[in-house]
Parts: C-alpha cells; structure tokens; sequence
C-alpha cells in the first residue's frame, strides 16, 4: 500500500510539472525561433540594400525584380520595384527578362555577369513569346492609347539600318589631333532642325583643340582637350517634313561629316532608341574619354565643361572615378505623368510603380567607359518610352547613381541671375535656346572671357549670391 501511495505521489508530481513546464519549454522555443527568423531577415536585408548614392535618393525607388543576386556589375535588388505586374504590359516584359537571373526563382537558367552581354536582342525578343497578349492581356493592350500600342509592337527591335555615318571614325573631328578626344557632343536632333545644327556648328560644338576655363584661375593656363561632335538622327514622317529631305541630309553630311542616321521614325518616345543605337555605335568606334548627351536647343559653356573635365582626368583616382562617371540635373522621386495631355503621359495599363533616380535638362555628361557598359546592360533592359527614365533605369542596374551639379541649369536663370553679366560663366549648360541666342551667346562667352573667367561654378541658389558679391568684378 505504501508503495502504491508513492507511485500515486510520483505521478501527480510528474503531471504537475509537465503542466508548468511544458507552457515554458513552448514560449522559450518559440523565442528561439523568432529570434533565428529576424536575424535571418535581417542580414537578407542587408543584401539587398543598393550602394549608397553621392546624391541622396529618396526610399523606394526601384528598378529591377525582386530577388536578383548581387554580383560584378549589376545591382542589388530591392524588395519591391513595381506593384501588381501582371496589370502593365512593361512590368510584365521585364520581369520575364529579369527570371533569367534570378538565381532563386530560375536557378538553373540563371545567368551569370559574364553572360549577360552577349545576348544581342535574344532574351528580350524571347520575353514576348513569353508574356502572351491573349485574354486579360490583350484587354490591357487596347486599353492603352494608339501611339503607345505602336510603341509596344516596335520596342522588341533595336536592328535599324544606318543610312547615314559621320566622316571620322568616331564623329568629326579636327585632322591636326594628336591625342584622344576628351570630350564627344553626341547631339540628339530632327532632320528639320538645320539651323539648330548650324548654330552648334558654329558656336559651342565646334570639333577641335579647346582650351579649358579654370574656376578662380585668373592665368589663364593653356590646358584644354579635343573635342568631336555627332548628330543623332531618325527618319521623319513625311508630314513632320515640308519636303524630303533625304537629299539635303546627304549634302549636309558631305559638308560637315556631323550625322549618324538610322532607318527608324523619329518621335519623342523612339529617343530612346538613339540613345541605345548610340551606345551600340559608340562602343565599336569611339574612344572618347567622355560623352555629351543633350538636346539640339541647349547652350554650353565648352571653355568651363573642357576645363572641368580634364581636372578630373587629373585625379588619383580618376580611373574608378569613369567607371560610374555621369553628371547633370538629377531628377529624383518622380512618378509618371497621368495626365492624358501630357506628353510624358504614361498610363498605369503600360507601366506601375516609380521612376530611379535620373538625370534631364536637356544634357548629360557621362564618361566613355560608362557609355559602353551602359551598351551591355541595356541588352537585359526593355525600352522605355522616356529616353531620361530608360538611362535611370540602365544605371540602377549597374549599382551606378548620377551625381547632380546645379551649373547644369534645367530650368533657366531667375531674373536676377540673367541680368548679371557674368552669369553664363557660372554654368556648364542651360536649356531651351534658340540658334539666334546660341551665336550670341557664345560671342558674348568669348567677349566677356577676361572679366568673368574666373568665377566659380554655380552652386546652389543660397551660395551663387555670395560668390556673385566675391567674384563678379564688373
């Protein structure tokens, strides 16, 4: 009987303490596991955080797919890039490009950074047998406006004849060069818009030995770089035109050696495809240690870009410096445009989520190097109808970030700053001129050349009034 009682004594004891321990064992299991869980998170988060920016961007602009591994030369991917791609057609286009690499999703036909290059137009062609426009997509397809439906039908090609080339290997260019050209003014233009060409010609396009204008440098050192010049050109619509000026552009390319042609209709949303087609050509041709992008309508100060770029050549560092080198007015935290009027309009059927960070105005530098890795990329990248946005999101694509430098002037100068007299040796470029303005300008860059050479660079708005009262000495 006694041990009876101790047998029932022993039981109750061990149903006691399963009792009070078991809740405990389970809470402390369950801590060990949330624990692992956020460490596990938080180290994927950090593999997905991109290279800080030398300008800052704002959270939650994303380019590429989530779940793109890191690696040589492309980006890391943030969490999110677009919402529900499956509702815009360039949403679902990109991210059937982007399953190639995505080493969890895809491991077996994930790519690596070798391969990426070498895919010609293979893999983006292959996108659209993969996104079928049938159903609910074909739905969205109509949906969107007729231009923008052309617009999808050709964003697969990017094989375009060229009709026209320019003289030298690498654009025109002086005979007497004994070095590499610093600088390339890749001019994107219209076949009407002669006087415009001309006006370049003439003024701060001109192909040669110029010598550099250095900030509060009041010796006026002879250092400076060659520079070469190339007209972008597509093919415009016989009612864009008053006559066919097929003939005129041969002339004018007899005359000046200036135009590289393409065989594709020249409209604002296919300036993406000379930004593309230019890299391709760049890459095989040119050995420019530098790229001018710009608009036919702009004004540059050639003496103060030459003298600026050839500082940086100077650099320590100056090699890693090109590898990302591109310079401009950033553009940060903008969304596409809704509004139907607009011609940046870009509808939700056609695109979901947030623009990168980018550069416009109307010009950009960027160093060669960067102009044929941007080549490479582009492959992998779908074309975007706003050729600024396509650049942003090749460069995110490349772990690469602008840097922005306010002496790119996109919207003009304030009252103020036009009346004074030195106010266009402040700026590297100021948008929407016209060929009158650009010849009188640059006579007046040249006139004033001893009195103002040596004021500083525009800064920001806040300090431009206080080296204005220090250097302007008129």
């Amino acid at each position: 009987m006694a041990l009876r009682c101790c047998r029932s004594r022993c039981c109750r004891s061990r149903c006691v303490l399963i009792c009070v321990c078991t809740p405990c064992l389970s809470v402390a299991l369950m801590f060990v596991y949330v624990s692992v869980r956020l460490n596990m998170i938080m180290k994927d988060g950090s593999l997905l955080r991109t290279t800080p920016a030398p300008a800052p961007a704002p959270k939650h602009i994303h380019f590429v797919a989530t779940g793109t591994s890191r690696d040589g030369n492309f980006a890391a991917v943030p969490h999110h890039f677009w919402r529900n791609p499956s509702s815009a057609i360039w949403n679902q286009l990109q991210l059937a490009v982007d399953y190639h690499f995505n080493p969890v999703l895809n491991p077996i036909r994930a790519k690596d950074a070798s391969e990426r290059t070498s895919f010609g137009d293979s893999l983006l062609n292959q996108s659209f047998s993969e996104v079928t426009m049938t159903g609910r997509d074909r739905n969205i397809f109509e949906q969107l406006p007729e231009h923008l439906q052309e617009y999808v039908t050709y964003m697969k090609s990017r094989s375009y004849p060229t009709l026209i080339q320019p003289h030298g290997l690498c654009g025109a260019q002086a005979e007497d060069e004994t070095e590499p050209p610093l600088i390339l003014f890749a001019i994107k233009t219209t076949a009407s818009n002669y006087e415009n060409r001309q006006a370049i010609r003439k003024s701060w396009g001109q192909v040669g030995w110029v010598g550099g204008q250095k900030s509060n440098s009041s010796g006026g050192e002879a250092y400076g770089g060659y520079v070469r010049r190339v007209f972008l050109l597509g093919q415009e619509t016989t009612e864009d035109l008053r006559g066919d000026v097929s003939d005129l552009l041969r002339v004018e390319s007899q005359h000046h050696g200036d135009i590289l042609h393409w065989d594709f209709k020249d409209t604002f949303f296919n300036l993406t495809l000379k930004d593309v087609l230019f890299w391709r050509w760049f890459s095989r041709h040119c050995d420019s240690h530098f790229v001018f992008k710009g608009d036919d309508d702009v004004f540059v100060n050639t003496p103060k870009l030459v003298g600026y770029l050839h500082d940086l050549l100077q650099e320590p560092d100056a090699h890693n410096t090109m590898r990302d080198f591109m310079i401009g007015h950033v553009i940060e935290a903008a969304v596409p445009s809704r509004v139907r009027t607009s011609k940046y309009f870009i509808p939700d059927h056609f695109y979901k989520g947030l623009y990168p960070l980018y550069l416009g105005g109307g010009g950009v530098v960027y160093s060669g190097l960067l102009a044929k890795r941007l080549h490479d990329v582009s492959k992998t990248v779908h074309l975007f109808p706003i050729d600024d946005v396509y650049v942003g999101m090749c460069m995110f694509r490349l772990d690469a970030f602008p840097v922005h430098h306010p002496a790119f002037l996109t919207f003009d100068f304030s009252q103020e700053e036009a009346a004074e007299p030195c106010s266009y040796h402040t700026i590297f470029l100021v948008h929407k001129r016209s060929p009158k303005q650009m010849a009188d300008l640059w006579a007046d860059l040249k006139n004033t050349s001893t009195q103002c050479g040596h004021v500083s660079l525009r800064t920001d708005p806040k300090t431009l009034e206080g080296e204005k009262r220090k250097n302007f000495k008129v």
